[in-house]
């Protein structure tokens, strides 16, 4: 009760205290321990020393000692040091200070006629040192101590003994509302010891120790630990009710090492075990160069990387059509120094590939030569969810689409099909195998009809792209970097997997190729295992994958099942009749499609399922004219959107 009652007097005062009166404090301490030194080295040296006539002496000989000791502590600049900032640097000074004043009295004793032994200085100079940094961390312990009794405190454990722990310690101990508690490190020769004053335990303490010590913040000071096992060390804490903090390393801090948010991530064509292809684009310059090309869906992340494959073959004028402002405005602003270098003209176009008005005006306009259609809506759950509007895009989008180019006489479309489209079991595959029924049909009229006739029809098929928007490369880096679950739709799913860079060459080398209405299937190698790519990112970025075959790992991998609408493995063909098609890595098939009067139905009852708002009829419209599809009821509650 007493001491509570002291406190605040005290912090008031140690408040109130201006900077020139606490530098004269330090002065008068420094004045007043220079005779306590002296007394104190006669009784040490000699007791007789310290007899009534040595006492005598002085008295006399102190105050003069005194004032030396002010002026040489305010000459050396030791009153300006604050209490908080007093380290080896302060020591060595008043280190400095005693040997000075030491010298000083030694002069002055011999001409007053003390009789002070030469020895007795140095036992003065080791002394005042020791009283003069001693009263110093007193009193900046006591400070501390002070302004922590009204200060809340955060009570802080590291997690890493090594030397950046050891620094971050060091720092900590002089903040008044932090209070490092001990270190944790998985070293088993440092656990049990004392760093930095601190104890060191074992990480199986952990709960024990933040329990009984009260830790409320848990710092983790180990930059050289791959992210991703910070990551697992700070999600395993996070059910003991810590916050959990990291510390770069110095190097980081002054930019001569990576940070862990500069690291360059993990390139997604280091996980298909395969040689890319380098020759794609040889000899495509006499079918691209010169002319005018438009690329569909320019923004996304196939349409975007046609743009700058087309670029280096030096077409004349490279035309960009994106429903989405900011994808559009992103990849022209790419674009826009690469074109003015290669001589291209760049024109970036707002709309989508179902406005026909657009169209029509567009093709007159840019006399368009080569069509490569990558619009659409590709992500399997929304689709799902929104089926109408993934109807409407990807079937009637590429009818209105094809038709316009076929109008104008375009001499190339490609349409960029999937996969997902062999007897699909989701909305997004079936309008990808309707758009290529669409395409399919327009192909074998191309020569008969339409004024501009002879428009040249393709399709190119092929499985995922690795790093593309909503791919699963990405989401399992994200995962990882927040220390997991890593989420697979099942460990033995498998899927086609192929660079984005690989499959442009070879959908514009298969367009090349097209005589009318192939499908271009491309060789993606054997299909991957899910499971098998969420590992290989795992060990990618420095974790530990945490599964049945290895249950102390750091990261986990987490079933989750399919998705509405997803197929355990993937096809890529419909029929057994590919062939060979000039590249190693392509190969063209002629698959069976509906007659142009079938077609005609097709389209026209989907056009008034959509225009009605129908769920129910446009799925009738897809199970009837897609192999392997099954129309369902309702969409699962999780699914379940307005107008859809």
């Amino acid at each position: 009760m007493v001491f509570a009652s002291v406190l605040p007097p005290l912090l008031h005062l140690a408040r109130s205290l201006g900077r020139g009166q606490k530098m004269a404090v330090l002065v008068f301490i420094d004045g007043a321990l220079a005779p306590l030194a002296l007394w104190l080295a006669m009784i040490a040296q000699d007791s007789s020393l310290a007899g009534t006539g040595a006492l005598q002496g002085l008295w006399l000989f102190g105050p003069v000692l005194s004032l030396a000791a002010a002026a040489l502590a305010l000459a050396l600049g030791i009153p300006r040091a604050r209490l908080k900032s007093y380290d080896g640097a302060g020591l060595a000074r008043t280190a400095l200070h005693g040997a000075a004043l030491a010298g000083l009295g030694a002069a002055l004793a011999l001409a007053a006629g003390l009789p002070l032994p030469p020895g007795l200085w140095a036992v003065f100079t080791l002394l005042f040192v020791l009283l003069a940094a001693g009263l110093r961390l007193g009193m900046l312990r006591a400070l501390e101590a002070l302004y922590r009794s009204e200060t809340p405190v955060t009570r802080v454990l590291i997690y890493g003994a090594g030397m950046t722990g050891i620094q971050l310690v060091s720092a900590l101990k002089r903040h008044a509302a932090i209070r490092p508690v001990g270190f944790v490190d998985d070293n088993p020769g440092l656990q049990g010891l004392t760093v930095a004053g601190l104890p060191v335990h074992r990480p199986a303490r952990l709960p024990e120790i933040i329990a009984r010590q009260h830790i409320s913040r848990v710092v983790l000071a180990m930059p050289a630990l791959p992210r991703a096992r910070q990551a697992g060390i700070a999600r395993a804490l996070q059910p003991l009710g810590v916050e959990v903090q990291s510390v770069p390393s110095f190097a980081q801090m002054i930019g001569t090492e990576a940070a862990p948010d500069r690291l360059q991530p993990v390139l997604p064509g280091a996980f298909l075990g395969r040689a890319a292809v380098a020759d794609a684009l040889e000899g495509l310059a006499a079918v691209y160069a010169g002319h005018t090309v438009l690329v569909t869906g320019a923004g996304g992340t196939i349409g975007a990387e046609l743009c700058r494959q087309i670029l280096s073959l030096r077409p004349a004028r490279l035309v960009l059509l994106d429903h989405a402002e900011y994808a559009l405005y992103a990849i022209e602003r790419e674009l826009r120094p690469l074109a003015e270098e290669a001589g291209v003209v760049l024109v970036p176009v707002l709309g989508s590939v179902g406005q026909a008005a657009l169209l029509r005006r567009l093709f007159a306009a840019q006399r368009i030569d080569i069509v490569l259609h990558a619009a659409a809506y590709k992500h399997v759950p929304l689709v799902e969810a929104n089926p109408l509007a993934g109807l409407a895009n990807n079937v009637l989008g590429t009818e209105v689409l094809a038709r316009a180019a076929r109008a104008a006489g375009v001499k190339r479309f490609v349409m960029i099909s999937s996969d997902k489209a062999v007897r699909p079991t989701n909305i997004m595959g079936a309008s990808k195998r309707l758009a290529e029924i669409v395409v399919q049909d327009l192909a074998a009229r191309s020569g008969a009809q339409g004024k501009g006739g002879g428009t040249v029809f393709s399709m190119v098929r092929f499985g995922n792209v690795l790093g593309s928007s909503g791919s699963v490369i990405p989401l399992f880096q994200e995962q990882v970097a927040r220390g997991g679950p890593v989420t697979v739709t099942g460990h033995d799913v498998t899927r086609f997997f192929m660079t984005v860079e690989e499959a442009v060459a070879l959908v514009l080398r298969a367009g090349s190729l097209a005589k009318g209405g192939e499908v271009f299937l491309l060789d993606m190698g054997a299909p991957v295992r899910i499971g098998d790519l969420a590992r290989q990112v795992i060990e990618a970025m420095g974790g530990i994958p945490r599964d049945a075959a290895n249950p102390e790992g750091e990261i986990e991998i987490l079933e989750i099942g399919l998705r509405p609408g997803e197929k355990r493995h993937e096809e890529l063909l419909i029929g057994g009749n590919a062939r060979p098609a000039g590249h190693p890595k392509i190969f063209a098939a002629q698959e069976r499609f509906p007659s142009e009067v079938e077609v005609a139905a097709l389209l026209r009852g989907l056009r008034e399922a959509i225009e009605e708002e129908s769920r129910p009829r446009a799925l009738q419209v897809v199970a009837r004219w897609v192999e392997g599809y099954e129309a369902t009821g309702d969409p699962p509650p999780e699914l379940r959107l307005s107008g859809t």
